[in-house]
């Protein structure tokens, strides 16, 4: 009787290859390996190396009645109606060219005068063949021929257009990207019909082979920051891209930053506005996320709806949100600093319900204020993983009920639950995810500052933040500009949103130099005076 095996012995056992061996071997191959005319050779060496994929096809066929051929696509990423009646039924339907096309090869004969399909182009190597299977194009072998058709008839089931979740906006267009980076691409065309939005491609990932577009505006866009864009992507090694952050984390300028150097967006139409202030987009395949590049500080408390309002709800939102994020970040730790040092800044009415609403709680201010954050976070989790009819209900039921439960408990006092929910209130006003984050992670050692020195700790955990805002830099443009360095001319679009007819310029450092102006002087709209007589 065989003993059994040991996962010590299995450990001994000589070391396996290394999957970048493996890679590497699996090129060599299809590198030596000749494209030849005979197509059995050719058909033994694809079978052989899509052994075990079920779901691509070889699919031989006679072309033209007398020639042999075979089709290579795979299963779900081709569309295969389209593949069986625009190409195969043609092609087996066909006579025998005769006359004046026995010159010609068959392919450029079937190339010219019987495949009507649109997207089709010739390869010759092997290595492009399977390349190309995978990209869900559908290969064409012919007997005898060295050139090889790939038809661009590509299918599958894709998701719609819809409206994106994370940023819905009231006004504004309604579209959103998908997971297909052609469709996205036709968004892009949609709202920039102009020869001069630029697309390069770049596959990225050993294994996944994903398509990566970078866009941008040519005059536009700065040519320095458009090298230095293709330069990152071009660095990057990586076995797999699964979502656009895997390209975000390999482009940073500050990669240990817990601020956002590189923007994240579902609508097309804000990155069309963004292309034309000379900004680069980085569209990925299997994702509806775009990234753009680079990144101002303030630019992600903007909002896109912010355009397509009035110039002065848009310049009102802004300061109330600008007063809601500094509330968002510094509210727990002053309420701390205030209670726990600074008594005496407190009026005495309001001292004393302070004082009476904390004397049943057994815990220091800061201790209180951080079981409370970390309490709202864990509720703030769980409403958005769960499903969504019962996550509303455990973020917003959760809330109350523990909030109030806690108060009665003599647990936490209720001006403490007032500052989190005033404070969490306030982090909902941010209108990017990543951005909001920050600041909900910032709170808590501002908490720790305020809980140690009181408000000379969160003046000096304030500051350090400014000044690391200052010296981050997004692809060398100053991350707070145009406030750092300062620039005035620039500000209608800061603090305040302009009217479009005075907003002339584009921003001076993502922008060319000969393409400064966006809108031209003299548009101010006036009441038309009639003509004397």
């Amino acid at each position: 009787m065989k003993k059994p095996i040991k996962v010590e012995d299995i450990v001994k056992k000589k070391k396996q290859k290394t999957y970048d061996k493996i890679l590497q071997e699996d090129s060599q191959a299809l590198d030596e390996h000749e494209l030849t005319g005979n197509l059995e050779d050719n058909e033994a060496f694809l079978r052989s190396v899509f052994k075990g994929c079920t779901d691509v096809v070889i699919r031989p066929f006679t072309v033209l009645k007398t020639v042999k051929a075979i089709a290579v696509y795979v299963e779900g990423l081709t569309d295969t109606k389209l593949l069986d009646e625009q190409v195969l039924k043609q092609l087996m339907l066909s006579e025998t060219f005769l006359g004046e096309n026995h010159q010609k090869n068959i392919v450029d004969f079937i190339q010219q005068q019987i495949i009507s399909v649109g997207k089709l182009k010739t390869i010759n190597s092997l290595k492009d063949v399977v390349k190309n299977v995978l990209e869900g194009s559908t290969v064409l072998l012919v007997d005898g021929e060295v050139t090889i058709l790939s038809l661009g008839i590509s299918g599958g089931e894709r998701r719609s257009i819809s409206e994106p979740v994370t940023e819905v906006v009231i006004r504004g267009p309604r579209e959103g990207f998908t997971e297909d980076l052609n469709t996205n691409i036709s968004l892009l065309r949609r709202r920039l019909r102009t020869p001069r939005l630029k697309m390069e491609s770049f596959m990225i990932g050993e294994i996944s082979q994903t398509k990566i577009t970078m866009a941008y505006v040519q005059g536009i866009a700065v040519d320095q920051v458009i090298n230095e864009v293709r330069s990152r992507i071009g660095r990057i090694k990586i076995d797999s891209v699964m979502e656009s952050s895997y390209i975000e984390e390999f482009i940073e300028d500050a990669p240990f930053s817990i601020f956002p150097q590189v923007q994240n967006t579902e609508r097309p139409d804000v990155v069309a506005a963004n292309l034309l202030e000379g900004k680069i987009a980085i569209l990925c395949d299997n994702t509806p996320f775009t990234l753009l590049v680079p990144v101002v500080f303030w630019g992600e408390i903007h909002s896109n709806e912010d355009y397509y309002e009035h110039f002065t709800m848009s310049t009102f939102l802004r300061i109330i949100r600008l007063i809601f994020i500094f509330m968002a970040l510094i509210a727990p730790s002053v309420y701390v600093a205030v209670t726990t040092f600074h008594q005496q800044m407190i009026p005495s009415k309001l001292l004393m319900s302070i004082i009476d609403n904390r004397e049943p709680t057994p815990f220091p201010v800061v201790i209180e204020a951080l079981i409370m954050e970390i309490t709202f976070e864990a509720l703030r989790e769980a409403g958005i993983r769960l499903p969504k009819p019962v996550g509303q209900a455990v973020s917003i039921v959760g809330a109350l009920v523990i909030g109030q439960a806690a108060v009665e408990a003599g647990l936490i006092s209720a001006p403490m639950v007032i500052v989190v929910a005033v404070t969490g209130i306030a982090s909902f006003t941010i209108p990017r995810y990543n951005l909001s984050f920050a600041v909900r992670v910032l709170r808590f050692p501002l908490i720790f500052l305020a809980g140690s020195f009181g408000l000379y700790g969160v003046t000096l955990g304030v500051i350090g933040i400014f000044i690391h805002l200052v010296n981050l830099r997004s692809f060398g443009i100053p991350y707070f500009s145009p406030v750092a360095p300062l620039n005035i001319r620039r500000l209608k679009d800061v603090f305040v949103r302009a009217p479009m007819w005075s907003m002339n310029l584009r921003p001076n450092l993502t922008t060319n130099d000969e393409n400064k102006v966006r809108v031209p002087t003299g548009q101010k709209p006036s009441p038309q005076q009639g003509k004397k007589k």
